[in-house]
């Protein structure tokens, strides 16, 4: 394995953990808050599974759409190599 593609393991990693991180740790938090705010106004549940939702959904979309861009990226770059490939022979 060379270093370039070892560098690119390791950051693949790093990305899937922040990625896993930012799915679980932000619900929780956001989940917490809403306690927290239906103790102080006597509505439990309501802003507990409200908020844990938001950020759920928004972690989800975000991930997504991260996907969605990194997997264009390579497709134009896979592009652009195939277009050199037959201009150059």
């Amino acid at each position: 394995m060379t270093d370039r593609e070892q560098r690119e393991l390791r950051n693949g990693a790093g990305d899937t953990f922040s990625a896993s991180f930012e799915l679980i740790a932000n619900p929780v938090i956001f989940g917490l808050l809403g306690w927290y705010l239906d103790k102080k106004l006597d509505l439990f549940p309501v802003f507990t599974l409200v908020l844990a939702l938001i950020a759920l959904a928004y972690g989800v979309w975000k991930l997504y759409t991260n996907y969605v861009s990194s997997m264009d990226e390579l497709l134009e770059e896979r592009r652009s190599r195939y277009r050199n490939d037959l201009a150059n022979g």
